[in-house]
């Protein structure tokens, strides 16, 4: 959904805006930055999510544009003991 076509859905109700019939939060401190937060009446609101303190609840956002995902490069390989012990098993 385009962010221009977004704001035209949008309606203002005595609880909030809502677009679609869902109610939408403002975006947090955390989202500054994205290229998915849209103005709506002079308030920034996620085009992608309708509560972006959910979102970073338990760490980043998935729909975070500004922000890099970090990959563990440790060079340690995880092993699972399951799978290790079948395959243990099949050498027999």
């Amino acid at each position: 959904m385009a962010n221009g076509n977004l704001a035209e859905k949008a309606t203002t109700t005595e609880r909030g805006v809502e677009i679609n019939g869902m109610l939408m939060e403002p975006v947090i401190d955390k989202c500054n930055g994205c290229e998915r937060i849209v103005s709506i009446q002079e308030e920034q609101y996620c085009s992608s999510y309708p509560q972006p303190s959910m979102k970073w609840r338990h760490g980043a956002c998935n729909f975070a544009t500004h922000i890099k995902a970090s990959v563990d490069k440790s060079g340690e390989v995880k092993i699972n003991p399951i799978k290790a012990s079948k395959r243990a098993a099949r050498k027999k």
